[in-house]
C-alpha cells in the first residue's frame, strides 16, 4: 500500500473485491505496460482522443493487447468509481504461458500431449471452470484466442479454485491457424459440437486436443471444418445443449479414462 495520501475512494486494483486485475488511471497503466505486467485488455472511453492518450494506446497495441472504446459509465463500474482518467487496464491475474510451454510439459511428463482450445469463451466462471477440469483431468494446457474471449482475470482465477497457477494458459492470435499448426504437429482436433459422433467412439488416446465453442453460438463454423472429428454427447431432455465448461468435464474425463486403460462401464457385465 503507498504511503502517499488520496483523494477520493481507494481505486479497486488496491483494495476492491476484484483483486489485483483493474489498474485505473494513465499513469498506473503506463508504468504496467512499461513493467511488462500481462494485460488482457484496455478500456478506452469513447470519444477520448488526447495526445497523451494517444501515446498509451499506441503502446498497447504494439503489445498486442486488443483495445475497447466504452462508455464512460463503463468504466465508473470497473474500477467502483475511481478516478479512471478514461483509462482501464484488465490485467491478468497470472502470466500467460507460450503454446510451447504446454508441449514441453506434455514431454516432461512423457505423455502425448492434450490441450482444451477454448473458441471465444466469454463467462469467466466458465472458463475457470473448464481450466480447473482441465487441471483435475491430466490435461497439459489451455488455449484461448487473444480476441473476442475473456482472459485470466480475477473472476477465472477465483473460478479455477487455483487450478490456474498449475496448468499452462496460452493465447494465441488466430485460432484457426493454431488449429492447423496443432496438425501439423502431429495433434488430432475434436470439435465438440450437438451434430457430431458419438464422443465414446472416438480415440483419445493420441495426441489430442479437444475444441470447445463459445456459449451462444458452440464452435465457430471455420474451427470446426478445421478440426479433424466433431464429437457430441447424447441430449436426452428438452434443452439443446449443455454448459460449456460441463461438456468439456465429461470430454475431459474419456481422454482420461482411455489414457489410464480403464475400460468403460458395460451394463451386460454387470454382476447378478
Amino acid at each position: 500500500m503507498e504511503n502517499k495520501r488520496r483523494q477520493g475512494p481507494p481505486p479497486r486494483e488496491q483494495n476492491g473485491p476484484r483483486g489485483g486485475d483493474v489498474i485505473a488511471g494513465r499513469n498506473a497503466v503506463n508504468e504496467a505496460l512499461k513493467a511488462g505486467r500481462p494485460v488482457d485488455s484496455l478500456y478506452v472511453q469513447r470519444g477520448e482522443k488526447s495526445g497523451g492518450l494517444l501515446a498509451l494506446l499506441q503502446k498497447a497495441k504494439d503489445k498486442g493487447i486488443p483495445i475497447k472504446e466504452v462508455d464512460p459509465r463503463k468504466l465508473d463500474h470497473l474500477c467502483a468509481g475511481a478516478n479512471h482518467q478514461g483509462v482501464v487496464a484488465l490485467a491478468a491475474v497470472k502470466e500467460y504461458a507460450s503454446v510451447e510451454d504446454i508441449f514441453a510439459l506434455a514431454e516432461e511428463r512423457g505423455e502425448p500431449p492434450f490441450l482444451l482450445v477454448c473458441d471465444e469463451l466469454e463467462d469467466p466462471h466458465n472458463l475457470g471452470a473448464v481450466i480447473r477440469t482441465a487441471e483435475c483431468a491430466g490435461a497439459h494446457g489451455v488455449v484461448i484466442p487473444k480476441r473476442r474471449s475473456v482472459g485470466l482475470t480475477w473472476a477465472v482465477g477465483k473460478a479455477s479454485a487455483g487450478a490456474v497457477e498449475h496448468l499452462p494458459v496460452a493465447r494465441v492470435q488466430n485460432l484457426a491457424n493454431f488449429i492447423e499448426e496443432l496438425k501439423v504437429r502431429g495433434v488430432w482436433v475434436y470439435a465438440a459440437d450437438m451434430d457430431g459422433s458419438p464422443w465414446c467412439q472416438a480415440d483419445f488416446t493420441g495426441p489430442a486436443a479437444l475444441v470447445i465453442g463459445s456459449e451462444g453460438r458452440g464452435v465457430g463454423r471455420l474451427i470446426k471444418e478445421r478440426s479433424d472429428f466433431v464429437v457430441s454427447l447424447p441430449i436426452k431432455g428438452q434443452v439443446n445443449s449443455l454448459n460449456a465448461s460441463v461438456a468439456a468435464g465429461v470430454l475431459c474425463y474419456e481422454v482420461a479414462r482411455q489414457r489410464s486403460g480403464l475400460e468403460a462401464f458395460d451394463p451386460k457385465r454387470r454382476n447378478p
